[in-house]
């Protein structure tokens, strides 16, 4: 008998497999192109803990009460698919997983509907990529918490692990918590990855520096404290050569990059809960802008700008760089962590902030030895508004922000695109000004539309508004924000 059955034989299905029974766990496999079954099992899985089975039915059957499936589908109506199936051939206790990057709203409608029939529903981010998936990746489980101590034994023992021995994983809280901390996880991948390659851009058009010399820079950066697993890769891809051309590998890759909406998802919920994530919401832009490359072609004939302007001093400019992008860094993380809190609120979870950073700590594809500064943020106040308040951080990007703005300043007058550093240094300044241009703003609204203002010199939460013309009435429209 199984412990637990893992639906889906693709990358990650099969290697969170072979993880579960490298810790002595009995899986059971079970695919929807049956055909993939007996090829793993007597594959990959071959001598392991793995059994297939060729029906759903036969599957279940394998199964230890009570019985734990994990679905590693693709999101969307493939899960609700499978758990449509599944609901009639199991009974209340067991628990139903869903492993892929579903969207939070889904994973709280799952486990409110399996909990009628008394079925306990996880929805948990895994993130790690293959290896991570394979030798331990960070997990984010949610849902019904009645399930954690059933699922608690399998997903500690397969996570990844920090220095002291703790796992990369535990209970986020309950319904869509899991998936929408994965998702938050995942915008701030996107910005992280946007912020390492304009820091790329900056050091060869500005700073005139090849690609095997800015692998160097990478790997130096990586000795500090940008030290991660997305700086470490960076500075490995940058050495690979192009069999065909001898050249470097990234200079013949296509510049359109993919994405799957984890990041624009991410973008959407901080529009939801007003939370100001421009970073993260430009880094999926700047994929889009990618993604037109025929277009750009095109434009780059017909739109004039400035000669690219070379840095007078290499190595520092390089210092720079690197300051720049540290301190971005930090504004991208904080916009992370204030829509947690934003949407935590708003859907009435508690989240724990510092043991969301450990989770990252380790087998993630944003792990970094800058999350330990998080983690203690968040262990001296764990009511802290904003990263950028917490003493380390607000030291940091201090230190940091005079090579901060000569970059982005630099970037701007010689012509090269820094979307990601130059809207976190904005939402840096915005958060430090007291007092924002938004009083026009909403001068403006109770003009055209009698939507009222509060007054500076009044309480919060009184409105007045203002015969602007004198053609107008007193009538006022009532006072929101969406």
């Amino acid at each position: 008998m199984a412990d637990i059955g893992v639906i889906g034989l693709a990358v990650m299905g099969e290697n969170l497999i072979l993880n579960m029974a490298s810790r002595g766990f009995t899986v059971a496999a079970f695919n929807r192109t049956v055909s993939r079954v007996p090829q793993f099992t007597s594959g990959r899985a071959s001598g392991k803990s793995v059994v297939g089975a060729e029906s759903l039915e036969g599957f279940v059957g394998l199964l230890k009460r009570p019985r734990k499936v994990m679905l590693m589908v693709k999101a969307g109506a493939p899960v609700d698919e499978f758990i449509a199936h599944l609901r009639p051939l199991l009974e209340p206790g067991d628990v139903i997983i869903d492993g892929g990057n579903s969207h939070p709203a889904d994973s709280t409608r799952r486990t409110r509907e399996l909990e009628k029939d008394g079925l306990l529903f996880v929805g948990t981010g895994v993130s790690g990529g293959e290896e991570g998936a394979l030798t331990g990746p960070s997990i984010m489980p949610g849902g019904n918490p009645a399930a954690w101590e059933t699922v608690r034994p399998i997903f500690q023992a397969i996570a990844a692990r920090v220095a002291d021995g703790t796992p990369c994983c535990d209970w986020v809280g309950p319904e869509g918590a899991g998936h929408f901390v994965k998702m938050v996880h995942n915008g701030i991948e996107y910005a992280d990855m946007q912020m390492i390659a304009e820091s790329y851009h900056l050091l060869s058009a500005q700073g005139g520096l090849s690609a095997p010399e800015i692998a160097q820079v990478f790997a130096d950066w990586n000795r500090g404290e940008l030290n991660s697993y997305l700086i470490e890769i960076t500075a490995d891809i940058l050495t690979k050569t192009d069999d065909r051309t001898g050249g470097p590998l990234v200079d013949v890759i296509l510049d359109a990059a993919g994405q799957k909406g984890t990041g624009k998802w991410t973008s959407v919920a901080a529009l939801d809960a007003g939370s100001p994530a421009a970073t993260i919401t430009e880094a999926v832009y700047a994929r889009a802008m990618s993604a037109l490359k025929e277009e750009r072609v095109a434009a780059s004939a017909e739109l004039r700008g400035p000669a690219s302007l070379p840095a007078p001093d290499r190595a520092a400019f390089v210092e720079e760089v690197r300051r720049a992008l540290y301190a971005s860094k930090i504004a991208a993380y904080a916009q992370g962590f204030q829509l947690l809190r934003l949407a935590a609120g708003d859907a009435g979870w508690t989240l724990d902030f510092g043991a969301i950073a450990m989770m990252w700590r380790g087998g993630c594809i944003i792990r970094a030895q800058f999350l330990d500064r998080i983690k203690e943020a968040y262990a001296a106040d764990p009511a802290l508004p904003n990263l950028l308040l917490a003493p380390y951080f607000r030291e940091a990007v201090g230190e940091h922000q005079e090579a901060w703005r000569r970059v982005v300043s630099s970037a701007a007058l010689g012509g090269v695109p820094v979307p990601a550093f130059a809207s976190a240094l904005a939402y840096y300044d915005g958060y430090r000004t007291a007092r924002l241009p938004a009083n026009l703003i909403q001068a403006q609204r109770d003009y055209f539309g009698a939507h009222t203002y509060e007054r500076a010199d009044g309480p919060r939460g009184e409105f007045h508004h203002t015969n602007w013309t004198g053609r107008g009435g007193d009538t006022a429209s009532t006072t929101y924000n969406a």
